[in-house]
């Protein structure tokens, strides 16, 4: 079955259509992806990961079409961070 997976860090955007065995997982997808051989960062024990926006769990079974995101940390916390006026 036909799957994406994006990844996105400060410097590079990444999205890729693979084609995985039926029954896969969100895990199994990103493994056969290759991103985590090219993106060493990626740590899946610690990132969220989602489909189409959702968060999800490494062991969700991915479907046809489906777009699976690897999330990275949010490293600025909103509560505190002064807003920018768009002027």
């Amino acid at each position: 079955m036909n799957v994406g997976v994006a990844y996105a860090d400060k410097f590079e955007k990444v999205w890729l259509k693979l084609e995985v065995p039926d029954g896969s997982t969100v895990q199994q997808a990103i493994e056969h992806s290759g991103l985590l051989a090219r993106f060493p960062q990626i740590d899946l024990d610690t990132q969220r990961v989602g489909i189409f926006g959702k968060l999800s769990k490494l062991t969700t079974k991915v479907a046809e079409g489906d777009r699976i995101e690897i999330y990275c940390p949010i490293t600025a916390d909103p509560e505190t961070v002064e807003r920018r006026d768009s002027e």
